[in-house]
């Protein structure tokens, strides 16, 4: 394996051919698993603050270009390492993928958050390390004060209700608090998170759990997966990182990346030299697939 001293070492011995370099071990992986491969990356740990990391619309029109000109009955290896982003532009990438691939492995190097962990939901199987996480699917919202869970704001309008009915001095702690979302954050909050559960039972229903045929069992599982990923109480945080001892405890389908250590070599490999390529580069979301195709997002250069 090129761990990250040895993919380092390569970078300055071309003299920066990050390019080359990540492309080499997309092949190599490629080469090992007779499957297609696109590595799906943002820069969001370093590059905070530009634009377009998370999951959004112009994502498609990258799936597309690293999509075309491959054989679909060989499958994807989808490798993925993202904050998550927004849930409509998610929803239509996990149908995008569906509908050219019968087969989906969703490979989690590093961080599959939020939309990345309802994309994983959507494959046939997730690969996972001892360093791989995955993350509650509850959305998000951007309000004057931050990022706020979803869950989390009905967890404390719920409290507040149940506080004030039965104290009405109460009111007064909480008029400061409340009055930090606008009117309409509730409703918005209470559909964005079903909406994010439906998809992720859906395509679980579809892909992974496909071959239950025990109508009773297969809702009993998806049901639970759901619970353990779309319930901000039972998390604790939007941030919480899901392990892979965490995801099968759970029940999602999911094979370590440990027990076929050449795979896991290869894969670290693609992973080093992207997450490379994001730090000592403009580069800040990198889709490439393992022709060498591939589109590159830029980070805006700052005096």
């Amino acid at each position: 394996m090129a761990d990250w001293t040895g993919i380092l070492n390569e970078l300055q011995a071309s003299r920066g051919d990050f390019d080359g370099i990540r492309r080499k071990y997309l092949k190599r992986l490629q080469t090992y698993t007779k499957r297609n491969v696109i590595a799906y990356y943002s820069g969001w740990l370093q590059k905070n603050g530009a634009p377009n990391l998370g999951i959004n619309d112009l994502d498609k029109n990258a799936f597309m270009a690293t999509i075309k000109g491959l054989d679909r009955t060989k499958g994807l290896d989808l490798i993925l390492h993202t904050p998550g982003g927004d849930i409509a532009a998610t929803e239509s990438i996990i149908d995008y993928l569906m509908t050219m691939f019968d087969d989906i492995r969703v490979v989690v190097p590093q961080l599959a958050m939020s939309g990345g962990t309802m994309i994983a939901c959507s494959a046939n199987k997730i690969l996972m390390g001892k360093h791989s996480s995955l993350g509650p699917i509850d959305p998000q919202f951007n309000t004057p004060y931050g990022m706020v869970a979803a869950h989390g704001v009905l967890e404390e309008f719920k409290k507040a209700h149940e506080e004030i009915k039965a104290d009405q001095t109460k009111v007064f702690v909480w008029q400061p608090i409340i009055a930090k979302y606008t009117p309409t954050l509730v409703g918005e909050c209470q559909q964005a998170l079903k909406w994010a559960e439906d998809i992720a039972r859906e395509k679980l229903g579809i892909r992974m759990f496909a071959a239950v045929t025990d109508a009773a069992d297969k809702k009993a599982k998806i049901d639970n997966i759901i619970k353990e990923l779309g319930d901000h109480s039972v998390n604790l945080s939007h941030g919480r990182h899901l392990s892979y001892a965490k995801c099968v405890e759970i029940g999602l389908v999911v094979e370590r990346l440990e027990d076929d250590q050449t795979l896991q070599e290869n894969v670290l490999s693609v992973h080093h030299a992207m997450m490379h390529t994001l730090g000592g580069t403009f580069a800040s979301k990198i889709v490439e697939n393992h022709k060498g195709s591939a589109v590159i997002l830029q980070a805006a250069v700052t005096k």
